[in-house]
């Protein structure tokens, strides 16, 4: 079970203009006519999962488009087959903290890493016992930049765990499952991670992370000239730019561990969980005209069917959270959102494969 669940719980980039660069129609509002399950992603993921042969369930889920028709599917902690024919899992299921699904067409293949011989995560830090959970990514021609956070335990409890650090992982899209290099980014420990989600404005890469309270999480926004994450950072003050990350003041209360932004009908759209209340079911939106804010005009995009005991699983212990959309899947008209279901009761995962796995929503706009 992906312990972020209980600290809020990314994120994809496409590139500027995939929904429409800032123009124009800087006036409108968001008006939401409906929102329904992409029953085709849904049941492609569930079909591939349930054959047990690899990725069985994971969080997160980010994406990206790699050259030559490929898509992957970005995800923290994985459980890999098999799958019980009553739909759970074995108590020795393998489970990884990292994982990556590759989709071409209908077809869906699981990249890990290796090691003695047995699957491992992808991605892993040098200090043993240490784990990597997924960021947001950005790819550049033959880069896939990974942005990756450390922790470490803090003692024996399933949620005894601390932020470490943030960096940068270089990959070769070629070489899914080896990282080429990590170079640390600018961290706030044990607060501030800059890891929600990446997004290319004009000459920039906007960054934009969280400020973890535990019960209240606060967005940042910082910036990099150009596309590689290893240039010169600046962090966005409230009403200019500053190169000392302490100067970072807060543009945002509620959002989650993991959300995205993205320019949409010439202003700028967030999409996130809603953390002003524990255990949120709801999904919500704002505008703003600019990638800095201020967002306002707070909207209910979609309600998680699965939430709570009056949920579609009747059971309390079910939880949602990772809200975010897919840029290269939507539209200004329509987009492409998933979240991630997990339990508080670790034993449900053997009991029900189903429950950790994405769900894939389409949200119709006005």
């Amino acid at each position: 079970m992906n312990r972020r669940t209980l600290l809020g719980g990314a994120a994809g980039v496409a590139a500027l203009g995939v929904m429409g660069t800032p123009a124009a129609a800087a006036g409108r509002s968001l008006t939401v006519r409906g929102a329904t399950p992409n029953t085709k992603l849904d049941n492609l993921f569930t079909a591939y999962a349930n054959t047990g042969d690899g990725w069985t369930g994971a969080d997160s889920t980010y994406s990206a488009k790699l050259s030559g028709g490929r898509e992957i599917w970005i995800f923290s902690d994985t459980f890999l087959g098999p799958v019980n024919p009553d739909g759970g899992r074995p108590l020795t299921a393998p489970f990884i903290n990292n994982s990556v699904i590759v989709q071409r067409g209908d077809k869906l293949s699981t990249v890990t890493g290796t090691v003695d011989g047995e699957p491992a995560a992808i991605f892993r830090p040098r200090t043993e016992g240490n784990w990597y959970w997924m960021g947001p990514n950005l790819v550049t021609g033959t880069v896939w930049q990974q942005v990756v956070n450390e922790y470490e335990k803090t003692g024996p409890g399933g949620f005894d765990l601390a932020y470490v650090n943030t960096a940068v992982a270089r990959v070769d899209t070629d070489r899914l499952d080896h990282p080429v290099s990590y170079h640390p980014l600018p961290s706030l420990p044990p607060f501030i991670s800059w890891a929600a989600w990446l997004q290319p404005v004009g000459g920039f890469t906007y960054v934009y992370g969280v400020e973890d309270l535990g019960a209240e999480k606060h967005m940042h926004v910082a910036r990099v000239r150009g596309s590689d994450l290893r240039g010169a950072w600046q962090f966005w003050t409230g009403d200019g730019w500053s190169t000392d990350p302490t100067d970072s003041q807060r543009v945002l209360t509620g959002v989650a561990n993991e959300y995205s932004v993205t320019p949409w009908r010439g202003r700028y759209l967030l999409v996130t969980h809603d953390t002003t209340e524990l255990f949120s079911a709801k999904i919500v939106a704002y505008v703003a005209d600019k990638p800095t804010g201020p967002f306002t005009g707070r909207t209910v995009v979609y309600t998680t069917p699965e939430t709570g005991p009056n949920g579609s699983y009747g059971n309390p212990n079910i939880i949602t959270y990772n809200s975010h959309i897919h840029p290269e899947h939507s539209t200004d008209r329509r987009l492409l959102l998933t979240y991630n279901v997990n339990t508080l009761a670790n034993d449900d995962h053997y009991k029900d494969a189903s429950i950790y796995r994405p769900r894939f929503v389409d949200v119709e706009l006005s």
